[in-house]
């Protein structure tokens, strides 16, 4: 499993990159693995305004369906359009193409709350 040092986690298995006040979310390798294969991607509202927890969407995998819950606050600036034919992008590449949302940052200090990788794999347990 793969966990970049530069980005941050949430114990809700949603990985964070921050650029300026932009967030970039997706979920982890961990969280795409124990979903299996993804064949939907549900953003109902891709122009949310988030609190921290709230479900702004939905992973369908072969098996299950799961709540994405947004990590930190803040407005749902971009939705990744190309997980609408490719669901799959996000199990082949969970921290590149398989981003799912970009957010605009309400409150910077929402990112006090995420872990680091190392935090985060002894979450897990890896």
């Amino acid at each position: 499993m793969n966990y970049p040092e530069n980005l941050k986690y949430s114990e809700d298995h949603e990985w964070v990159r921050v650029n300026g006040d932009i967030a970039v979310i997706g979920i982890t390798d961990h969280a795409q693995g124990e979903l299996g294969d993804i064949v939907y991607v549900d953003i109902p509202d891709a122009e949310a305004e988030l609190a921290v927890g709230d479900i702004f969407g939905t992973l369908e995998a072969v098996k299950t369906v799961a709540d994405l819950l947004s990590p930190l606050s803040g407005k749902i600036v971009e939705f990744n359009s190309g997980l609408n034919d490719a669901p799959e992008t996000i199990n082949k590449d969970p921290y590149g193409e398989g981003w799912i949302v970009k957010v605009k940052i309400n409150n910077m200090a929402d990112l006090d709350s995420l872990m680091d990788a190392a935090a985060y794999i002894a979450k897990i347990g890896s």
